[in-house]
């Protein structure tokens, strides 16, 4: 018999490095300013740095850990920067980086309530809280026929939203028999691309997608959305998803929901609401205006690892009958009956998602919100949207940018007024310095800049830099 095998890292040794590996990150955030914001890769440069093959023998850990300063930092691009206000947050912060260090130590697949009662018990405690903490419905609450879940992201909530849809029209007919080609659903033109990815996943086909037009502010126009629902149905076809978006992702608009609410009840319609990112600002009471009409919804997502300071991935997602999801997704396997399931009497998460193993997501939520509390989430929200607030009285006031988009929430777009090529030469130059990040979109066809404030560690002097910055740039530019 084979000697057994004596690498496995012994506690003592996980102690050393494991300490060694906090201190480098708690160094990491003390110096992330000193680093350029976007990484200054080129394509290819970080595999040649690599070796074209693994090693035979086992390395020290130290050597691991300098060649992660030596040929990884280079390429990573620093969401965690202050000077980060690009695409939407994705914030690490440092009671939910423990958290999910713990649940990688713990190493839980919590598929089953009986795999680890705590993962499936902390998750639905936590989704409970979530309604609470926004002033949701509280037919989204586990207490009640609905209860939520927390995915990897946004898209595989509406996957999962999206197919709810589906065999709730069919009567689980797509299930058992496969598609017709008579499923219609809806959304906007300013949607996220994820709807349609589920859209195509599902089966529905790309055709069977209605885009929605929107109005000058990018919200979407239900009396469009009636026309088109009227014209489906006189055509044979069967309507049965809408996906109406609070806060969209190239201008944060927030769509009609409760125009759009009621026509999914009159056509018997599932509604979806998208919130991945604005819905954290109903934290606050006086924000939550943002969520009128989701009582309406059959659905509905946000991400806490965007604005919540819940690091990636974490998305809760909540439905008014979980029977109609669980019927939709569950397959019971021998291999994977157990007395408590049988019992009916706990969740198993397995049903309430597409993969049948699960991480245990719910620690590094309860960590953030036991860690900031719920005034202390708030006082963050309320402080990025009053610097929102400063940075677009500061671009309103010079008369060499216009928005492009009404300010929302912790959300500027705006562009320079001579035009598309201008407005990305300030961006490019603003990157390619290293000093700040920012990300562009495009509406009514215009080159857009968007200025997001949401990262944990971004102060006032940061907002202050990166105006003085865009105004430096600009002037450079035209002289």
């Amino acid at each position: 018999m084979s000697d057994t095998p004596n690498f496995h890292m012994t506690p003592k040794e996980f102690r050393r490095h494991g300490y060694a590996m906090i201190d480098w990150i708690a160094d990491y955030y003390e110096r992330i300013e000193s680093y350029p914001v976007l990484s200054q890769a080129t394509p290819g440069d970080i595999r040649a740095s690599l070796p074209e093959n693994p090693p035979e023998e086992g390395e020290p850990f130290e050597a691991i850990m300098a060649d992660v300063d030596r040929l990884i930092m280079p390429g990573i691009t620093h969401w965690q920067s202050p000077d980060f206000f690009g695409f939407f947050p994705a914030n690490a912060s440092g009671p939910s980086v423990l958290g999910d260090l713990l649940s990688s130590g713990l190493g839980v697949q919590g598929m089953l309530w009986a795999t680890s009662p705590a993962c499936t018990e902390l998750e639905t405690h936590m989704c409970d809280w979530i309604v609470d903490l926004l002033g949701l419905p509280t037919h989204f609450k586990s207490t009640s026929d609905g209860g939520g879940v927390i995915q990897d992201s946004a898209s595989n909530a509406t996957l999962c939203a999206v197919l709810s849809a589906r065999e709730q029209a069919t009567n689980y007919g797509v299930n058992r028999d496969g598609g017709n080609g008579k499923l219609v659903a809806y959304t906007s033109s300013q949607a996220h691309s994820s709807i349609e990815k589920a859209i195509k996943i599902a089966g529905f086909g790309t055709r069977q997608l209605r885009v929605i037009p929107v109005d000058d502010h990018f919200a979407m126009r239900p009396d469009v959305l009636e026309k088109q629902i009227r014209e489906d149905l006189a055509a044979g076809l069967t309507p049965c998803f809408v996906c109406a978006t609070v806060g969209t992702t190239s201008s944060l608009a927030i769509d009609p929901v409760p125009e759009i609410g009621r026509l999914c009840r009159q056509y018997q319609l599932w509604l979806h609401i998208d919130a991945a990112h604005a819905g954290t600002a109903a934290l606050c009471p006086e924000l939550r205006g943002i969520h009128d009409g989701i009582d309406l919804a059959d659905s509905y997502c946000f991400d806490p690892h965007k604005w919540m300071f819940t690091n990636f991935d974490c998305d809760c997602f909540f439905v008014r009958d979980r029977s109609i999801l669980i019927n939709t997704l569950s397959i019971l396997p021998e291999y994977l009956k157990n007395e408590a399931t049988t019992s009916g009497a706990v969740i198993d998460y397995r049903d309430w998602q597409v993969p049948l193993g699960r991480r245990f997501r719910a620690l590094k939520l309860w960590f953030v919100i036991r860690h900031f509390g719920t005034e202390g989430l708030r006082k963050y929200v309320r402080y990025h949207v009053a610097l929102t607030r400063k940075f677009s009285d500061w671009v309103g006031s010079d008369g060499r940018f216009e928005f492009v988009a009404p300010p929302m929430l912790n959300l500027v777009c705006f562009r320079h007024i001579d035009g598309d090529k201008r407005t990305q030469e300030i961006m490019d130059r603003l990157n390619a310095d290293g000093h700040m990040y920012l990300t562009h979109t495009k509406l009514n066809g215009r080159f857009t800049l968007r200025f997001c404030i949401g990262q944990v560690r971004t102060e006032e002097k940061h907002v202050v830099q990166a105006w003085e910055r865009i105004q430096e740039t600009t002037s450079k530019l035209e002289n």
